[in-house]
């Protein structure tokens, strides 16, 4: 299996959210992952990011855990970025910013992080 390190925008320290389970099953299924979250420092004793540009290592994924509105303040970062994919998760689905990042040559999916692991489809 490849390491492909993802990056977790709505990152979250709550056991029951979904941006948290994935953090769990991805290390699991051995990838590394960069949380991000704007208030938060660590989860778990894990450094927390407060934007995806803090981030010096490489990204090959990222996966969504924010709704439509908040993306805004990331798309720049996101079209910007040297990721090769995107996974917007359900309840993040953002068919404008979908476009541009499919415009600016990424691999878009709508899809649930959790599932793809646990189906070897990540």
């Amino acid at each position: 299996m490849n390491n492909l390190p993802t990056a977790i925008i709505g990152a979250s320290n709550k056991p029951d959210r979904y941006s948290y389970k994935a953090m769990i099953m991805l290390k699991t299924h051995g990838h590394d992952s960069y949380l991000v979250h704007p208030k938060l420092k660590e989860v778990n004793g894990q450094k927390v990011y407060p934007e995806i540009e803090a981030i010096k290592g490489h990204i090959d994924t990222v996966t969504l855990y924010i709704n439509p509105e908040l993306q805004t303040n990331i798309e720049k970062s996101l079209i910007d970025s040297k990721v090769r994919r995107v996974i917007f998760n359900p309840g993040t689905e953002n068919e404008a910013l979908e476009k541009k990042l499919i415009a600016s040559g990424k691999e878009v999916l709508r899809a649930c992080t959790l599932v793809l692991l646990s189906t070897d489809q990540y």
